[in-house]
C-alpha cells in the first residue's frame, strides 16, 4: 500500500507542475487573456510579420498586443487594432510602426510618441503609420545597384 500511496503523491506533484508550467507559457507568449486595457485602430500599407498577439512597444518596453488583422477590401490595406495596457497614455499626434527585431527576428508594432498635451481616446484611430519594410527587397536592390551611384 505504502507504495501506491508515493505513486499518487508523486503522480499529482507532477500534474501541479505540469499545470503551473502552461499558465507560465500563456502568460509569457502573451495567450491569456490580458487583464485590461483599451483598443486603439490602425491602417498599415504592409503589415507582413505581424500577427494576433504580436507585440506592442513603446520605448522597447511590450505595452500591449495586436488583437485583430484584416485587409480592407476597399483600400486594400491592412486594418489593424491594437491593445493598450490601462494607465499608459499615448499622446494624439503619435506615430505607429512596424518594426522588426533584427536579420532573424519578427516583426512587431512600435508607438513612437508624439508631444501633444491630448492623448487618444479608447477606440481612436492612430492615422500616423509606417508599414514593414521588406528587406529581401533591400537586398535586392543594394545587389542589383538600383540605389543612388557614387560618380
Amino acid at each position: 500500500m505504502s507504495e501506491n500511496k508515493t505513486e499518487v503523491f508523486v503522480g499529482g506533484v507532477v500534474l501541479a507542475v505540469a499545470i503551473g508550467f502552461v499558465a507560465y507559457a500563456g502568460q509569457i507568449t502573451g495567450f491569456s487573456k490580458a487583464s485590461g486595457g483599451y483598443p486603439l485602430s490602425a491602417s498599415f500599407r504592409s503589415a507582413e510579420g505581424v500577427t494576433v498577439g504580436s507585440d506592442v512597444r513603446l520605448a522597447g518596453v511590450k505595452i500591449g498586443t495586436v488583437t485583430a488583422l484584416n485587409l480592407n477590401p476597399q483600400t486594400f490595406r491592412a486594418d489593424t487594432t491594437i491593445s493598450v495596457i490601462d494607465g499608459i497614455a499615448i499622446p494624439d499626434d503619435s506615430a505607429v510602426v512596424v518594426a522588426s527585431e533584427g536579420l532573424l527576428g519578427g516583426n512587431f508594432v512600435e508607438i513612437v510618441p508624439g508631444g501633444s498635451p491630448f492623448n487618444f481616446e479608447p477606440g481612436a484611430e492612430i492615422e500616423d503609420t509606417q508599414g514593414a519594410v521588406s528587406l529581401v527587397s533591400l537586398l535586392m536592390k543594394f545587389v542589383s545597384g538600383s540605389g543612388s551611384s557614387t560618380e
